[in-house]
Parts: structure tokens; C-alpha cells; sequence
């Protein structure tokens, strides 16, 4: 791919802010989605497949993507669910031992558009100085107005359910049947790394479809249950809070992350919002009250639970904290088997520092079946 046959293409905001660049490859069009950016340095192959970014649109604050291609294997959903992507420098000639693919390749394969060539320390400074907002990535140049107006019927994220968008629509399996425990997971845009946790952990997994009754997970007669990540506002997910509270008052193990952390506390009467900016990165720092320890984890998120109405619940307990602005990560129930992070334990991609809270959830379970021998 020659720099100099690369097309004209725009990044424009909500506001009316625009930031100019080229397209990626061949690609021609527009892509639609609330931006946001990622300050990870590796890991593009599992954010880009992340089914918690459905709708976005990826700027990746890292000045080169692409560079090590892709690897078979490494996604974290089996399409790419981000809405576009935005780059400084685009790397067309990959090198990396064991790829299977270049980015390029990659992107064309699943539909994706990208654009390069954008001044993103530029465009990152001012998403975070004017917040979260709509864009759409365009080759359409000469057709400004026309874009504004089709941006500004583009619903925004809040008030959003989109783990419709990326959920399983039949129940599956995961694991060895005749392992140790069995987990009845609600899919709200699970990430395969989360499942290649708990498998490893000795569990069989039934993953389940969004809207999913309580009985019907149930009946599966699991040892414990877990509330995936995913994608848009926590809020209209009705069903999901409904299945949290039933979890709770039978006191069966539940652990949830993300998503499924802000059920939990919406289950327990703890509103959300939406964040002015999210967390999304593998390099935030975490506090874990129980323990004193620092943690490092990777996060995409971009609401959060209220931290006032946690602190004046009686029956829930903070668990972890964000040290750069002290949002609420993680929560446990006092007197019921429950626990619940805002970030990513399974490190897909990031770092190791939280995969403890899988062997937490299955000591959770392990007590429990002791109980009730």
C-alpha cells in the first residue's frame, strides 16, 4: 500500500470539530459510533474483538497499529465489534513470529474502516477536555453537512442496550463436561478469555443468551453463576437485574465483571451514569481495600456505579478503588455469597495482577458446596 494512493478521509465530531487523514487500504465510507480512546501499547487484535466496544469508535493513542499483525487465536469474540478505527500511523508491512494475518487483511476481512494519518495526540487532548461524544469517520469529504445531519440522528450511548447486539442467541458449552464445577454464565457480551479462565479453573461453563430467566439458567443446576462485560448502558437491561436479584436472595455464588458489576450494584438499588470520559487501557491503577495492595489491570468502560449511593448501602461493602479519580472498582455483598469488579481480571489483553478474583470465585464456590453438604 503507497502512501501517496491513500484517500482523503475525516474524523467529525458531535460538536462540528473535525481532524483530518487518510483511509486505510481501499476503504471507502463512513462508520458511525461514540469515540473513545485506548492507551494501551499492544493488544489492538483483543480490544478491536472486544464485544464491550461494540459502537465505538477506537482511537488508539499508541503511534503505531499494526505493526505485529494478527495471530490466530488471540481475539477475544469471533468478528470485530468496534465501530471504526482511528490511528496515528498505520503499519501495511507487518513482522511479528507465528502471525497468521496483517492488520490490514484483518480489518478488510470483517468490514471494518479505518483511517490513519490523524493527529491523535490532538484529537485524544480534546476528547478528554469535551468528553465522550458521537463521530463519524468519513471518506466523504465534500460532504460535511450531510454528515452533521446524519450525526446528529445517531442515538447516543446513554439510555443504549446493546448486549442484545452481542450476545449468544442459543445457550453453548465451554470446558470438559465432567469438570469439577459447573458455571451458568449470563452472555451480555462475554469475552472468550473470561471462559478460557474459568475452564482452566476446572469448570464447565453454560453460556447463556442475554434475556435468560433465572430458571432457565437454574436449571442447569450450576454451583455457581457469573455476569459478563459488554457493551452500552447498564440501566435497560431489566432482565439481567432481574436474574441478579434472584441469584442473590437464593445466595448462590455470583460473580460479575463490568457489565455484570453494574447489574449487580443496580440489582442492589445503586444507580449508574455515564462518565464523562471512560476508562479504557490496560495500565489503570487499582487499590484492593482487603488486601492494601496496588493492582495494575486493564479497563473499558465508560459508565461506572455511584459511588455515594454504594458508600450508604449497608449491605455492600468497596472493595477496590481507582486511584486516579476514585470510582468505585469492585464491591462485595456482606451477608451474601456476591462479589463484582468494573475492570478486566482476565487480562485480555493487560496485565496478570487480577486474575485472582477467578480463584476467589471458585473458593466462593468451593465454601458454598461445603455448606450445603
Amino acid at each position: 500500500m503507497k502512501y501517496q494512493s491513500k484517500k482523503k478521509a475525516l474524523i467529525l465530531l458531535a460538536d462540528g470539530t473535525i481532524f483530518y487523514g487518510k483511509a486505510v487500504g481501499n476503504n471507502e465510507g463512513s462508520a458511525f459510533g461514540e469515540v473513545c480512546f485506548n492507551t494501551g501499547m499492544t493488544g489492538y487484535q483483543e480490544i478491536f474483538t472486544d464485544p464491550s466496544y461494540f459502537g465505538q469508535i477506537m482511537v488508539t493513542t499508541n503511534a503505531h497499529i499494526g505493526n505485529y499483525g494478527v495471530k490466530e487465536g488471540e481475539e477475544e469474540s469471533d468478528t470485530v465489534k468496534i465501530a471504526g478505527l482511528v490511528c496515528k500511523n498505520f503499519s501495511y508491512v507487518p513482522s511479528r513470529k507465528g502471525m497468521t494475518d496483517s492488520l490490514e487483511e484483518f480489518l478488510d476481512r470483517n468490514g471494518l474502516f479505518a483511517i490513519s494519518d490523524v493527529d491523535t495526540r490532538a484529537l485524544v487532548s480534546y476528547i478528554r477536555d469535551h468528553g465522550a461524544m458521537n463521530a463519524v469517520i468519513s471518506t466523504e469529504t465534500d460532504k460535511i453537512d450531510e454528515l452533521k445531519k446524519k450525526l446528529a440522528e445517531y442515538p447516543k450511548m446513554e439510555g443504549l442496550e446493546l448486549a442484545s447486539r452481542v450476545s449468544t442467541k442459543e445457550p453453548y458449552f465451554v470446558g470438559e463436561p465432567d469438570a469439577t464445577y459447573k458455571i451458568a454464565a449470563l452472555d451480555l457480551g462475554i469475552k472468550k478469555n473470561i471462559l478460557r479462565n474459568l475452564a482452566k479453573r476446572d469448570c464447565y461453563i453454560k453460556v447463556f443468551p442475554f434475556d435468560s430467566s433465572f430458571e432457565e439458567m437454574k436449571a442447569f443446576e450450576p454451583d455457581g453463576y457469573f455476569l459478563s462485560n459488554g457493551p452500552g448502558d447498564p440501566e435497560p437491561l431489566s432482565n439481567a437485574i432481574e436474574v441478579a436479584k434472584k441469584i442473590m436472595e437464593e445466595d448462590q455464588p455470583l460473580f460479575g465483571i463490568c457489565l455484570g458489576h453494574q447489574i449487580v450494584a443496580l440489582a442492589q438499588g445503586i444507580s449508574t451514569f455515564k462518565m464523562y470520559n471512560g476508562h479504557r487501557g490496560i495500565n489503570h491503577p487499582v487499590i484492593n481495600h482487603l488486601t492494601g495492595k496496588g493492582e495494575i489491570t486493564s479497563q473499558n468502560h465508560g459508565f461506572a456505579i455511584d459511588r455515594k449511593e454504594t458508600e450508604a448501602n449497608s449491605d455492600i461493602e468497596i472493595t477496590h478503588t481507582h486511584l486516579n479519580d476514585q470510582t468505585v472498582m469492585g464491591i462485595r455483598h456482606k451477608s451474601k455469597n456476591c462479589f463484582s469488579v468494573q475492570y478486566h481480571p482476565e487480562a485480555g489483553p493487560g496485565p496478570n495482577d487480577a486474575t485472582y478474583l477467578f480463584d476467589q470465585f471458585i473458593e466462593n464456590i468451593k465454601q458454598r458446596k461445603l455448606e450445603t453438604v
